[in-house]
């Protein structure tokens, strides 16, 4: 896992001064550089970031208490509730940053604060000659 290093030669110093990441295009090495003297070492792991990506993506609604009495959330009643038949409910998008997929919808009954999901549209048939 990459760490912070910092310069030897400031080792004494109150303000120890930072190492940066920097390529060295000669050898193809990954160095650590001060910006206030000449001092460069070798990285001894070459992994300055990393970022995991989950491959799979779940739909989180995230906390969903007292979401009913939120003003800033959109409300319907388009939708009946399967838990209890109440028709109000608010409405927020799922929390997954998703290019890929179709943007899915939460509702939350504002009777009995029950959580549910529209059914996806059926595609519609594609006529054939």
């Amino acid at each position: 896992m990459a760490s912070l290093n910092f310069c030897a030669e400031w080792a004494n110093a109150p303000s120890n001064n930072l190492l940066y990441p920097e390529a060295d295009n000669t050898n193809h090495v990954l160095m650590y550089a001060c910006r206030n003297c000449p001092f460069r070492t070798e990285a001894e792991n070459p992994l300055v970031f990393r970022n995991d990506l989950k491959l799979i993506s779940k739909e989180q609604p995230g906390i969903i208490d007292e979401l009913m009495t939120d003003p800033t959330l959109r409300r319907t009643q388009d939708l009946t509730c399967p838990n209890c038949g109440h028709t109000e409910s608010v409405m927020f998008q799922d929390q997954s940053k998703r290019t890929f997929n179709k943007m899915i919808f939460f509702y939350v009954c504002c009777y009995c604060n029950h959580l549910f999901r529209d059914e996806p549209l059926a595609k519609p048939h594609e006529e054939t000659d």
